[in-house]
Formats: C-alpha cells, structure tokens, sequence
C-alpha cells in the first residue's frame, strides 16, 4: 500500500470519540436545536392533550363512541413517522405544522386510553355522593372524576412525552430542526465524525428524562392523595 493511501486512514482514525472543541464551536446551534425541539414536543403534547380530553370525554358519554375512537387512534398511531410526514409535506410544505400534526396524533392513542381508564377507575361510591350533593354530569366530571384519574392521565402523558421526545429527531430528516439535526449531521458528513451524533442522542436522553421527572413531580403536586394512599 502506498504511503499516500495510509496516511488519511490513519488521520480518520486518530479523530477522537467525542470533541469538546466541536461543542464549543456550536454552542449556539445546540441551544438553537434544543429550543426546537422542545417547542416541538410541547405543541405536540399540548395539542394531543386537549384533543384527547375532548374525545375521551364524548367517549365516556357515549360508550359506544370509545371503541370507534380507540381504533382510529390505534391506526393513526401504527403509521410510520417519515411517510406520515411526507404524506402532509405537500399540503403544508416543510413547515412546523407538518411536524406537529402526525406527532400530536401519535400521542391520541395513549392519552385517550389513559384519560377513560382513569375516569372509570373511580370508586362508584363518590359519584354517588357527589350526584347526591346536586352535581351536574359535566361538574362531576370536570371537578370530581378527573382530578381523581390525575395518576393515570399523568402517567400517560409521561409515556406520550417520552415517545413524542424521541419521534421528534424524526423530523429533521424533512429539514424541521430539533437535536436530530445533529444525528444527521453527524451521519451524512463525508469524514466520520460521532461528535454531533453523540450530542444529539445524548440531549434527547436527557430532555426525556428531564421531562419524565417533571411530570412525575406535577402529579406528587397536584395529586397528594396518592403518596399517602401508597405509603399504607
């Protein structure tokens, strides 16, 4: 082998794992990509939420509607994220709605489940005492049923996060930002160069788990009851 042919292989190979000099050069982009992705996540979790909680509520009004509902959520849920992308691409071009509608979508499935699991949950016996106290079916449900179905509705949404988090690098192989950027980046260079692959995945682990955590604190806060009932 010639002199000339060795030497770029052994420059390739001298390259190390991870570059803090990489990092500090693209401090900025991160926090630009980092910012993008969790304005991402949240207007996907926020969306599904709302979605969710209006469909959950028709279905435990309407049993027969839940069934109907939960199917069109499952098959919704089990498109694959890049063709359920490119399919919106030429109504919306490559847009922030084009992200945010198939992600939002993805978390109906969960949401909804969670939401109706919760709300059936609750013990007969306190709907009978707040019906006998003169509450309405929407004041029951609203002020009675659903904060007693926080646990389940929250730990949904931790699982729906957790997934939206990691379907959001998805996105940036349409161009639409996020840490995945940086996965990309790091794949399609010609020299090999695991640094921005490292950053991405390592940020979107840690955005998960960050988020995790807060929503399980959300529901320690918001839901006190549950610690004590657990610690008998």
């Amino acid at each position: 082998m010639h002199a000339s042919a060795v030497t770029p292989l052994l420059t390739e190979s001298s390259r190390p794992i991870f570059e803090w000099r990489w990092v500090e050069r693209n401090a900025d982009a991160i926090g630009q990509r980092l910012g993008e992705h969790i304005a991402l996540t949240a207007t996907a979790l926020g969306i599904g939420l709302v979605v969710s909680l209006a469909l959950a509520t028709l279905c435990l009004r309407y049993r027969w509607f839940y069934p109907l509902v939960l199917g069109t959520a499952g098959a919704l849920y089990v498109i694959p994220s890049l063709g359920a992308f490119a399919l919106l691409v030429p109504f919306f071009g490559l847009t922030f709605t084009t992200a945010v509608i198939p992600l939002a979508t993805y978390t109906l499935l969960i949401l909804i489940r969670n939401i109706v699991t919760g709300v059936q949950q609750v013990p007969a016996e306190v709907r009978e005492a707040a019906i006998g106290m003169g509450f309405t079916r929407g004041r029951l449900l609203w002020q009675v049923e659903l904060p007693l179905a926080l646990p389940v509705v929250i730990a949904g949404l931790r699982v729906a996060a957790v997934t939206t988090i990691g379907l959001v690098t998805v996105t940036s192989l349409l161009g639409m930002g996020g840490l995945g950027y940086f996965i990309r980046a790091g794949i399609q260079t010609t020299t090999p160069n695991p640094s921005p692959i490292i950053v991405g995945v390592v940020l979107s682990v840690v955005l998960a788990v960050v988020v995790d955590l807060l929503l399980w604190l959300s529901e320690r806060a918001l839901a006190p009851w549950v610690r004590k009932v657990r610690a008998r």
